[in-house]
């Protein structure tokens, strides 16, 4: 690896990102200082404060100067100071890529009359503390199926240009895509990276998380709508808007990884991105293969050279065990009686099965949990915007929940940020969603998920799904509640079920079971007289027509 230079604190670098990107490199910084619970806090309303970190049991707070040239001065200061009153932290530093004015650090010393003194952090301070740190933050260790799909990665690039990762949320894709391009740079230190995604907040939590695959001599940067930089070298991740612009001016990365490779079409820009770098190294990583369309990414990629789904995940003691219980007692029996005689379309047989949920019921099953859960923390999926307002609010009528919100894209990042990272600090219980938390999101804490819309998508399901499925230390299960109104969701649960029920396959010894459980036990027995291959109704579009047979035939209904 080429050790010249300053990495990612290099003054130029740091030059060339500009005020956006620079609080970046200084929360990657403090990773390598030995800081934990780091949090990015940079935008409107942040207080004065850019970053927020632990460090040996004390809560900084940080204020971030990015300066093409001059001095920082004694405003800055006294901003930092309002912060650390208003963020209770127990530190305090302003950091820039230039220097500070003498009025500056004159106002250090007088406000240390009344509070620890404010650290000041140049230029010339982050290029010394730079040069003491390890070459990585961490140790990354490796689980053996990580290990091995890393290897049969590297060796499908090297033969062939192209390969396709398949691993389900919780079982660390991104750990091994990281890996990966850490290889790469290893072998070929000149070379240039990129890592694609559909959404900037996905670009966002990429970045962040393969700094710890990294030395701190490889560079990474942002390439959004937003953010722009000239200097490309080392790791860029973008999204695709972004990465097809910097493409069609020229730009030639070595390794292309594509995260969420599922949105990878026939057609469409990711198509075009990949035709453009056909000469490039290809990786494409998934936790949820399938399309709508039924386009094979594998077209693309070639097929999976690693695969391992949530149920080995769970049946080998990778992932949290799941307790699935399916709320299906609101079916309408006269539907089924009359099922086998009318050649029904999925659709029409959905709307006509399933009588209307109750979000009280929702509301009353969940509470029927809540107290048997160790530090419990819930994400609720809803239908709509205007659902998970309904039902965070139903929910804030308990005092339990007093402090349950929603999360959803018609909230300012912001307020998306401070409510998630709530969340996971523990001050918010309960988060109700709707599609933003399908990806990219890390929410390692959660032990109980509640379904409560209708998702017509495997792909989706199995996304929500694995928000829980993470291990943590003290985390061994995951409940989930699933208010099912659509035939799909209840094949991909038996499914799911059946796999997890194959004894063939080895495992972990002290493993626990996971269980799934239908509130109306008829409805078990029913669906397996109906759905004898669980796969293809998971997947059937909603203008297939079905005939069931009658299953008073054989169950005396």
């Amino acid at each position: 690896m080429d050790t010249t230079g300053s990495g990612f604190l290099e003054p130029a670098f740091l030059l060339s990102l500009g005020p956006n990107q620079f609080p970046r490199q200084i929360e990657r910084l403090l990773w390598h200082l030995g800081f934990t619970d780091v949090a990015n806090i940079d935008g409107s309303g942040d207080g004065g404060g850019d970053l927020l970190g632990r460090r040996r049991g004390q809560a900084w707070v940080l204020q971030c100067k990015w300066k093409k040239r001059g001095i920082v001065n004694a405003a800055a200061v006294d901003e930092v100071a309002r912060a650390r009153d208003q963020y209770r932290a127990d530190k305090a530093a302003v950091v820039t890529n230039m220097r500070f004015s003498v009025d500056a650090t004159k106002r250090t010393d007088q406000l240390a009359l009344l509070a620890p003194k404010i650290n000041l952090w140049s230029g010339s301070t982050l290029e010394r503390v730079f040069a003491q740190v390890d070459e990585k933050f961490t140790e990354v260790v490796l689980r053996t199926y990580q290990e091995e799909a890393r290897n049969a990665i590297n060796r499908r690039l090297e033969r062939t240009g192209r390969a396709l990762l398949v691993l389900a949320t919780g079982l660390g894709k991104t750990v091994v895509s990281g890996e990966v391009i850490n290889d790469h740079l290893e072998r070929f230190p000149c070379d240039q990276v990129l890592v694609v995604a559909h959404t900037k907040d996905l670009v966002d939590q990429l970045e962040r998380a393969l700094w710890r695959h990294l030395p701190k001599m490889v560079k990474t940067r942002l390439l959004t709508g937003e953010e722009r930089p000239d200097d490309l070298d080392g790791v860029t991740c973008a999204t695709l808007a972004s990465a097809y612009y910097a493409v069609q001016r020229g730009y030639r990365p070595s390794l292309v990884v594509i995260d969420e490779a599922h949105h990878v079409g026939e057609d469409g820009q990711y198509s075009e991105l990949l035709n453009a770098l056909a000469d490039s190294r290809q990786l494409g990583v998934t936790a949820t293969p399938w399309r709508g369309d039924e386009y094979n990414i594998a077209h693309r990629f070639g097929e999976p050279v690693f695969k391992l789904g949530i149920e080995d995940g769970m049946r080998n003691g990778y992932l949290a065990q799941v307790d699935y219980r399916l709320f299906v007692d609101n079916i309408d029996w006269e539907v089924v009686r009359d099922a086998s005689k009318n050649s029904y379309s999925l659709a029409e047989l959905n709307s006509k099965l399933f009588l209307p949920e109750r979000d009280e019921a929702i509301r009353d099953e969940l509470a029927a949990v809540w107290g048997n859960i160790v530090e419990p923390r819930a994400l609720i999926f809803c239908r709509t915007v205007e659902h998970a307002e309904r039902i965070a609010d139903l929910l804030k009528r308990n005092p339990r929940w007093s402090d349950a919100q929603a999360v959803h894209a018609k909230l300012p990042k912001r307020e998306r940020q401070s409510r998630l990272l709530a969340f996971r600090s523990g001050a918010i219980p309960i988060l109700t969603a709707v599609d933003i938390l399908n990806e990219g999101v890390d929410v390692p804490d959660v032990n109980i998920l509640c379904f409560a819309r209708v998702t017509h998508s495997r792909r989706v399901f199995v996304q929500q799904l694995g928000r829980g499925l993470r291990l943590r230390e003290g985390k061994e299960r995951v409940i989930a509640l699933d208010f099912v109104s659509d035939l799909r969701r209840i094949a991909a649960a038996l499914n799911i079920k059946r796999e997890l029920e194959v004894d063939e396959v080895e495992t972990l010894q002290g493993v626990a079971s996971s269980s799934i459980e239908f509130s109306d036990q008829r409805v078990g027995s029913l669906m397996n007289e109906w759905i004898k291959d669980a796969a293809n109704l998971e997947t059937a579009y909603d203008e297939a027509r079905l005939q069931f047979p009658d299953p008073s035939a054989t169950r005396g209904w």
